[in-house]
Formats: structure tokens, sequence, C-alpha cells
């Protein structure tokens, strides 16, 4: 065990002036959770295997529960799932096995009768090569001609039509797919049945702005932008160079560096066209939130915010950090993060605990740390953004390849599917013990459950004294608080032996007489002992408001500040008695 001597490392404070106050109407978003649903594997209402938009619609409750203020549903439109929705062949209808458009509006009544926003994914970048569209642009139909990226040959090999350029696909191989009948080259930067959408075209663009007001038509509240990084091009389309990350095969996509491919400047400026578009929208005054998704630079990421993203997706949890980041890892990048936010009352941070591309939060760090990010996430100002399931710790599964349907695992090849593949983050969600853990009745589920569903499931996490479930809902209430709204910020290393120490953090808000203060100890197997009192400056005595399942702590017991213990993996959330009802 580890004793501590005094204190000090920086602080960092953020005045609750600049960004962190929340009222009703357009500010409704600036300390909101938004709750991301894979259609495919919430619920199966029909009993076929696959999760559809009336099993939501019956599930609503359990999302409102757990004080969610929106939900956000990756996409459940008309598609032929050869990327499981990322391949859009009508952007304005449901796909068949999700159900219909009345399914839809039912869904959307529902959720505002319990006080949920609507979100849909919009995938901007490509169409599916079943849409209508690209059989038109096929046949050089005007003006669906320009509506789709393509190129002519860049020369032949013994009559083999060569591509424009080496650019390279997200799934990998060559981003370019011959079409006999048109005798040219189509672009696609993810499966070869994505076609990317063309902006330069004005047509293309005034068809994607309709699609945006078709579902604002239909109640929606906000859109989360698929790949929005990925929608221009460079018009000179010239060879990317070489990324020189060793030991990468020549038709793996990190093995270019994509300077032309994406990021460009025009991204940013079609983004404010939509800002405009559905702040103009007269269904609902409320602010329209839009999330944005592009795995890129962090200043990239920023000039989102000026250019009209409420969310500008934060990975940092899932790019820059991982289960052997230290405190000081945590704190910089947390740093970093608030402090670049855009001055500004609109502007506000987020925080991204998982999603459906990315291993799930409990797998990534360790199971004894299942709660760590649900709880930054969560005292921290501004938005949190989790994955459905992240609320009761769900983990991945392990798949064979045999088993592995995602097409970034299938087309990676038996030896590296499992770098690849998102099957693992995908199953279905684990409501009970019963059959298929509660999910559908059918005999085969569209992605087998995980094993553990047995003793990991919502259901019994109610039923517990302490658990994932009960954490995630105490730590959502507390972020209702004025504590967390409008609080003070302050984010701080501990010392031992008066050297700054890589392993513990403290997160600590104030406002007025109240105090949260959120301690994780970054040590998988050391227990620490710490004086609190002098480091945070905070009251002698707290009291135990949302311990980590696996800290042997519990709520609601009073705590001497001045020498508290943490385990291993442990983080804790304390408070001061008047935070509790």
């Amino acid at each position: 065990m580890l004793r501590s001597c005094i204190i000090v490392v920086t602080t960092l404070a953020v005045v609750a002036s600049k960004n962190l106050v929340q009222s009703a109407g357009k500010d409704w978003y600036k300390n909101s959770l938004v709750y991301q649903i894979y259609p495919r594997s919430f619920m199966d209402s029909n009993e076929d295997g696959v999760g559809d938009l009336n099993g939501i619609t019956s599930k609503l409750e359990h999302i409102a529960d757990i004080g969610a203020d929106a939900l956000w549903m990756s996409p459940i439109f008309t598609s032929p799932q050869k990327d499981f929705g990322y391949d859009i062949a009508n952007f304005t209808d449901i796909h068949d096995e999700y159900g219909t458009l009345d399914d839809f509006d039912k869904l959307v009544q529902k959720a505002n009768s319990l006080g949920l926003k609507v979100i849909l994914d919009f995938v901007p970048n490509h169409s599916s090569d079943d849409h209508p569209w690209f059989n038109k642009s096929i046949h050089r139909e005007k003006p669906y001609d320009e509506f789709y990226v393509w190129r002519d040959a860049r020369s032949y090999d013994k009559d083999e039509p060569l591509p424009p350029n080496n650019w390279l696909s997200v799934f990998g191989g060559s981003a370019w797919k011959w079409n006999c009948k048109r005798e040219q080259f189509y672009l696609h930067q993810f499966v070869e049945g994505q076609p990317d959408l063309n902006y330069r075209s004005p047509a293309l663009r005034k068809e994607m702005e309709n699609v945006i007001t078709f579902w604002l038509d239909r109640g929606v509240e906000g859109f989360r932008i698929d790949a929005i990084n990925h929608m221009y091009e460079d018009e000179r389309f010239l060879d990317e160079p070489l990324s020189n990350i060793p030991g990468l095969p020549d038709d793996d996509y990190d093995y270019l560096d994509h300077i032309y491919s994406k990021n460009l400047e025009e991204t940013y400026e079609v983004l404010k066209s939509w800002r405009e578009l559905m702040n103009n929208h007269p269904k609902n005054p409320d602010t329209k939130m839009i999330l944005t998704e592009a795995y890129t630079d962090f200043d990239l990421t920023m000039k989102y915010y000026i250019s009209g993203s409420t969310v500008p997706f934060n990975f940092m949890f899932m790019g820059d950090l991982h289960n052997k980041s230290s405190a000081a890892d945590h704190k910089h990048l947390i740093d970093r993060w608030i402090e670049n936010v855009p001055n500004g009352t609109e502007y506000v941070a987020n925080w991204v605990v998982g999603n459906h591309d990315n291993h799930r939060a409990a797998s990534r760090f360790g199971e004894k740390r299942a709660d760590q990010l649900n709880m930054i996430a969560t005292i921290l100002p501004g938005v949190s953004v989790v994955y459905n399931g992240d609320e009761i710790g769900m983990l991945d599964r392990n798949f064979t390849y045999n088993e592995t349907v995602d097409p970034a695992g299938c087309l990676a090849g038996p030896d590296r599917y499992h770098l690849k593949s998102r099957d693992p983050e995908r199953t279905p969600f684990q409501w009970n013990s019963e059959i298929n853990a509660g999910f559908s009745t059918h005999n085969e589920t569209w992605l087998p459950v995980n094993d553990n569903y047995k003793f990991l499931n919502l259901e019994a996490q109610k039923n517990q004294d302490w658990s994932h479930y009960k954490v995630f809902k105490s730590l959502i209430k507390l972020k209702k608080k004025p504590v967390i709204e409008q609080g003070s910020l302050e984010v701080e290393l501990f010392c031992f032996d008066c050297c700054i120490s890589e392993n513990v953090l403290g997160i600590v808000r104030r406002y007025g007489k109240s105090v949260v203060a959120l301690i994780v100890n970054f040590n998988d197997n050391i227990d620490v002992t710490i004086d609190v009192t002098n480091w945070l400056n905070i009251p002698e005595q707290l009291t135990v408001y949302a311990p980590s399942v696996h800290s042997k702590l519990r709520p609601r017991t009073e705590i001497n500040m001045g020498s508290v213990t943490l385990p291993g993996a442990a983080s804790v959330v304390f408070a001061t008695r008047d935070l509790f009802d």
C-alpha cells in the first residue's frame, strides 16, 4: 500500500459562465446524455432474430429511466445491408427488416412523450449501388450523371483498365471499381457497394438537403453525420503518399497518408449550410443537434464546432487512451479538449464512451474499470455519449473468422479479421437471463449473443444491491444537478512521496457549497491511500455517491477525506450531503 505526501499539481478551472449553463429550448443539449442504439441488436419484436423499430419503441422506458435526453439510432433506412445499413438504397424510407414509416412515427411520438429527442444517422458520403440514383448515373441520365465520383482509367494493361490513382478503401484494397456499362471507374471509399456521392454537383447537394428536411418534418431533432470528413476529394486525383507505418500490407487503408481523399475544406462549408437549414426549420424551435464523426487530427476536429457541429465527436477514450494509459495521459487530453472548445455560449465539450465501431469500454479498459469512463464522461462538463450496453458494462464477444459477418473483418481475411471486425461490440443487448438474453425468441440471432448474458444482464443488475446499472443511473441523476450543469472544474494529478503520480486522477466540480469529487486509481492491482482534503482542498467529510462496482465501497458511506483508501482500478465519486435526495 502506498501513502501520500501533501499536494499539489496543476488545476484547470472552467468558469460556469463560459459554456456550462443549461436551460430549456435551444440550450437543451448543453448538459445532455445521448444514448446510441444499434437497431439490429437492441430488441427484436417480430421474432426474426433482427432488432427493429417496434423493439426499440418497446424499450424506450429503459432509455428514459437511465436519464438520457436523446437517442441516436444507427441507420434504419432501406438497404441491401452489405455494410449493415450504411449502404443506403433509399434515404427516405425504412428498411423492411426494421419496420415502416408508420412504425417510425410511433417511435418518435412515444419518445417525445417520455421527454426523449430522436436523432438519426445521416450518411452523406455514399449511397448503396442499389440506389436508383446510381443506376441512372451509370446510364448518364442528367443530373444523376454527376451524382457520383466517376473517372476514366489511368491506362490499360492488356485491355484491363487500371484505376485512376492509388487510393485505398477503408476496408482494404483499391477504392476504385470499374463499371462496364459506363466504362469508367467509380470511387468507393468503403465497400464496393457504397459508391461515393459527388458534392461538387449542386443537384446532389439539393437532394441531400431534401433528405434532411424530410426527417425533420417527421419530428427528428438532430443527425449524427457519418464519415463526414470523407465527403470531398481533391479534384486533381493525385496519388497519395505512403504513410510509412511499418508492418502493414500494401492494400491496408493505413498504408497511405490520405491527404487528397479526406479532410478537405469544402466539407466545412457544406456543414454550415446544413446547420443553417436545420436552424431555419419551422417544426420545432429547439436547437437541432448535429453530431459529426471524423477520425482525424485534433485541430481539424475542433473546426467542426464553428462550422455547425454541436458535438464534433471527441474520440479520445477510443483513439488516444487505453488500459495502459496513465492519470497524466487522461489529464492532458481532458485539459486539451476543455481549453480548445471555442468561446461562445453555444459550444460545449463532449465525451464519447463507446460506439458500434470500437471495442466495448469494459473490454478496452478491463472489467474492473467498466464504470470508469462513464464516471469521467458524466462528471466532466458537456455532452456525454454512450453506446447501448455501456450502462450495464457489456463486454465484447470473441468471434471466429467463420462467424464474422462485418465486411471490415471479412475483407481483412482470416489472419487479420480480428484487427478489423466490429462484430465483437455489436452483439445483442442483454436484457435478462432468458433465451438470447431476452433480445429475441428466434432460434438464431443475426449475431450470436455473448454467453455471459446469463449473469451479465439488465434485469440481474436491477436486482443487485450495487451494479453497473445503478452506478450509471446515479451518475446521470447527479449530472442534472447545478453542480455539474454549472459548476467550476478542476482536473488534478496526485503526488506520492512528493513526486507527481502517474496513477491517481482527481476531478472536482464546485457550485456554491456543493462539491463533487471523482477519484480514479489507475493502478490495476495496487491500493492507494490518499489525503484528498489537502490535495483537492475539499471538506474533511464527504459521502460516497457512486463507487465503481469493484471498489469495495458502498454508496452513502461517510468518508474521512484525510485518509481515503482506493483499491486497484477503483473509481469513486464523492459528494456533499446536499446532493443526496
